[in-house]
């Protein structure tokens, strides 16, 4: 089996974009702020879904009124690729800073912003499985009206819509909406929900924190810890990217767990937790979200899938590290996007 779409560490890591300011570098997780959002973001969706009635309204309602909206997310229509005929979706996942000085981030198009990380969540037409590939920050792609540099450097160019147009040139398929998530959030997510179970495969310290090889229940600085954490292992980052992952999927299945579900507490402690922290395109409203929620509503923590986008090594341009594309790969990907067959790939879990 090809070890393509495995889920590998963050490759050629240093170096900034070069858009023509340097941005200062401020508070941001931009890692674990994408794997979280990528399960919260389903999360919230679906116990939109689940639960129901008037209280699903007044939740759906919280997270309208609390997340801030994209007023201009996406380039020119004219640019774009077509919608997919069949109901599948995808969502743009983005990681950034700027919300840590209040910058103003309505229309995500400032040239002081940047985006650290991003993900695809793509949502299959049947609604039964939900895959999330993340994406290189420093993978070195074609940037419309920039010339090739990194990805991440599409957001302090053009904001949200240079950044998805630069998505779907590189994929060929349709970003449908898009979420930018702060870090600060993430503390009062894990508190809300009382903490979540993750299993590691090893015990290890880092700081303060210790963790068993085993369950460990984690929140806040712990949590932000076991999933930051890679001097403590013989092979660094893929055992990072293995507890990242375990993180995920015990994050995943916290908040879809009967004891959430069934809580109105803890949901309305979680929605409210994150949802001042999320910022979303204005077309992600509460009609939009509770829709999607209904047809999730049998999604769990093994219906969700993560890999990462192919790459070729890394490499140096300029001075600056880069994560080269595997375009066979990244190939393959764009035509089970397109063809919604992601269950096809080799995604190794």
């Amino acid at each position: 089996m090809s070890d393509i779409f495995t889920l590998t560490p963050d490759e050629g890591d240093g170096g900034e974009p070069t858009p023509q300011k340097k941005r200062r570098r401020r508070r941001s997780k931009p890692v674990i702020a994408l794997i979280t959002l990528a399960s919260v973001l389903v999360g919230v969706i679906v116990i939109v879904g689940v639960v129901g009635g008037v209280y699903a309204s007044r939740l759906a309602n919280s997270f309208n009124d609390n997340a801030t909206k994209i007023e201009q997310a996406f380039p020119e229509e004219s640019t774009r690729p077509a919608p997919a005929p069949d109901g599948a979706m995808n969502i743009l996942l983005m990681g950034s800073d700027s919300r840590a000085d209040a910058t103003t981030i309505d229309d995500a198009s400032s040239s002081d912003q940047r985006t650290d990380s991003m993900m695809l969540v793509h949502v299959d037409a049947d609604r039964e499985n939900v895959y999330v590939m993340s994406i290189m920050r420093d993978l070195y792609v074609p940037i419309p009206g920039h010339g090739s540099n990194k990805i991440n450097a599409a957001f302090a160019y053009g904001g949200s819509p240079l950044t998805v147009q630069t998505v779907e040139q590189l994929l060929g398929v349709r970003i449908d909406h898009v979420a930018i998530i702060d870090f600060e959030g993430f503390k009062g997510m894990t508190t809300a929900l009382g903490g979540v179970d993750v299993f590691s495969p090893q015990a290890f310290s880092t700081g303060p924190y210790s963790y068993v090889a085993g369950l460990n229940k984690l929140e806040g600085d712990a949590a932000l810890a076991f999933v930051r954490e890679r001097h403590a292992f013989a092979d660094a980052d893929f055992t990072r990217v293995k507890n990242q992952q375990a993180f995920v999927k015990g994050l995943a299945n916290t908040i879809l767990s009967r004891s959430t579900l069934t809580d109105p507490g803890k949901i309305s402690a979680f929605v409210t937790a994150m949802s001042p922290y999320l910022t979303v395109d204005k077309e992600f409203d509460v009609g939009t979200i509770a829709s999607l929620g209904v047809s999730l509503r049998s999604i769990d923590g093994s219906k969700m899938h993560f890999f990462t986008i192919p790459t070729a090594g890394t490499g140096s341009i300029g001075g600056q590290s880069i994560v080269n594309v595997d375009q066979t790969g990244v190939d393959a990907v764009k035509a089970a996007l397109a063809n919604d067959s992601l269950n096809t790939l080799p995604i190794s879990q």
